[in-house]
């Protein structure tokens, strides 16, 4: 049974959004979208391939070449504008989020709010784009540097957040002039769909956004993204295996990349914290979504002291969860995005049984509500061979690992190549600081299972990636930064004056002592590369312009710091003169005066 929407033309069916435009695949084929909740068909899109995929890249270039020149201001209205059109359609958006996605409509709600809070951030951010002035070390010179935007982006994009990961990163790339093609999940395409129709009515001009959708295509789309010489940008969510695979296809055209890649966060709980606190905090983290999110608490901790009393608690709490179809009313949960997602939670949960842990409570799928549907899971006694401690198990199955000291939980925490969230609860000050700085990860919680934030910088470390989205960090990521130097500007204008008068004087003095007429007269700086004031040999009459050392001035004169920058007098041979500037034993020092 279809939803309805106050909008039916925010559903787009077997077309994708490209220079302005809804066009199908130029093969025709199409891919079938299915909802997880029921199994149920929902639609069709269009099957993009290379020469489709290259096609909106030419379109984001052609664009970008008078996007990139429009002011912040511009840039800001036109982002308010798309974002004020998520605000009016947020019923619609968390619709399609439910249907394609299974989450439950009150977090899809959620969802539409969080997605569309990236794009009144980065409205704000836009006009204040700008670069830095640099104090140079050289006396006259004048350095700053300008921001641009880096060029055509690709990005690629994952399931779980259909709307928010697309706003999070169309939404810095727009604000600094940024053209994109962004690659829809197969799983969820018309979230994004219908976020480019509001991109079109909000007047963002035709070739900036370009949303493409594939599934079974998904890996040459990819390549062309990566490989394409006119994108110089990609920005990928989604695993580690892929994330490194695509970081290979960018090496050859050397693009600037951001990775989000997969997570296995630990959330410890200490014996000073508040438990009840911490049992909340817990079940935001791993329940939201069913536990399908990259910064889900993985691997719970819980020191010995408040083990039993943290499991009984955080099992009551799961144990009021209602899971179902996320359409009908009370629904706290829903299904898994597919059955390879259902597979892998299941093979947790009995591996870890196998090897010693209690299921205290679910532990088993759901067939009667559904294909994809699993019973959230709370599992004691779980130790470091199991898979649980070493997988992502992206799913509702929450496993509480005991532990006995601080360096103990520290150590197994950071036992991952991944390192992407992390939280622990405890009000001990200087164990916050402690081990807020020795886990190994980008992101921390402290008290808190929530930590997304359109304002604060989203990325982890190790094998999670590198670059951050969000904040006036994940600006940056759409910026290449341009330095200018202005030269011969002078120094400072009282000292300015006083060196001229100086080295005036010293030039006349040198004019009124004639060189013997095989000589010539060159003039001799104490530094060159110290000094702003550069007088050349037309100003002086003189052969050449030499520093000491080419003059064969060892070790320097020691002179005043108050003419540091005086000339001395220098004659040289008639015949050896035209060779100082190049060679240090031709020349020879035959006086000097200051």
């Amino acid at each position: 049974m279809r939803p309805k929407l106050r909008d039916p033309s925010l559903f787009k069916e077997n077309v994708c959004y490209v220079n302005g435009e809804w066009v199908a695949a130029g093969s025709g084929k199409t891919f079938e979208v299915h909802d997880p909740a029921t199994g149920e068909l929902i639609g069709t899109c269009p099957e993009f391939d290379a020469q489709d995929t290259e096609k909106a890249i030419k379109a984001a270039e052609v664009a970008f070449e008078e996007f990139r020149h429009r002011t912040g201001r511009e840039r800001s209205k036109l982002l308010r504008k798309w974002y004020d059109l998520m605000v009016e359609n947020a019923g619609d958006l968390a619709t399609l989020i439910t249907w394609e996605n299974g989450k439950p409509t009150a977090d899809a709600k959620g969802e539409v709010t969080y997605a569309a809070n990236f794009l009144e951030w980065f409205s704000e951010e836009a006009p204040r784009i700008y670069g830095d002035t640099i104090p140079s070390s050289v006396p006259g010179n004048r350095v700053f540097t300008i921001k641009e935007p880096v060029g055509v982006c690709g990005l690629i994009t994952p399931w779980n957040f259909p709307a928010a990961m697309i706003t999070r990163k169309i939404g810095p790339a727009l604000a600094v002039g940024c053209t994109v093609v962004c690659k829809a999940p197969g799983e969820t395409p018309y979230t994004p769909l219908a976020l480019a129709e509001l991109a079109h009515r909000a007047g963002i001009p035709r070739g900036v956004v370009n949303v493409i959708t594939a599934l079974n295509n998904t890996a040459e789309v990819g390549q062309v993204l990566t490989t394409n010489p006119t994108v110089r940008k990609v920005s990928f969510t989604g695993s580690t295996p892929v994330g490194k695979l695509l970081m290979k296809q960018c090496a050859g055209t050397l693009k600037k990349l951001s990775l989000e890649l997969g997570g296995n966060a630990p959330f410890i709980v200490f014996d000073d914290a508040d438990i009840d606190l911490a049992v909340a905090g817990a079940i935001a983290s791993k329940f939201r979504s069913s536990g399908q999110t990259c910064v889900c608490a993985n691997r719970i901790f819980v020191q010995r002291g408040v083990y039993d009393e943290f499991a009984a608690k955080f099992a009551d709490k799961v144990r009021a969860f209602r899971v179902g179809n996320g359409f009908q009313q009370g629904v706290t949960h829903g299904p898994l995005i597919h059955q390879r997602a259902v597979d892998k939670v299941e093979q947790h949960v009995r591996d870890a049984q196998q090897k010693g842990a209690t299921v205290v409570l679910g532990g088993h799928k759901l067939p009667d509500l559904g294909p994809h549907f699993f019973q959230p899971t709370v599992l004691t006694g779980m130790t470091a061979e199991m898979a649980m401690a070493a997988e992502e198990t992206f799913g509702p199955v929450a496993g509480l690992f005991p532990f006995d000291t601080e360096e103990e939980v520290v150590r197994l925490a950071n036992a991952t190549p991944v390192g992407l969230a992390g939280y622990f609860f405890s009000r001990d000050l200087h164990r916050v600081h402690r081990v807020a700085e020795h886990l190994e990860v980008g992101m921390v919680g402290v008290n808190t299972g929530l930590i997304s934030d359109p304002a604060a910088p989203f990325g982890g470390v190790k094998e999670s990636g590198f670059g951050r989205e969000g904040s006036l960090y994940g600006v940056a990521e759409y910026q290449v930064t341009k330095m200018v130097t202005y030269g011969g500007m002078g120094r400072p204008l009282q000292r300015s004056s006083l060196l001229y008068r100086v080295m005036a004087r010293s030039c006349r003095l040198e004019w009124k002592m004639e060189p013997r007429p095989t000589e010539d007269l060159v003039c001799c700086h104490n530094d060159f590369s110290a000094h702003s004031v550069v007088v050349g040999p037309d100003t002086l009459k003189v052969k050449a312009i030499v520093d000491w050392e080419y003059a064969g001035f060892s070790p320097r004169p020691r002179l005043k710091p108050s003419i540091s920058a005086v000339s001395a007098r220098l004659w040289l041979s008639r015949e050896k003169s035209t060779m100082c500037k190049g060679s240090r034993v031709l020349c020879k020092r035959l006086g000097t005066s200051r």
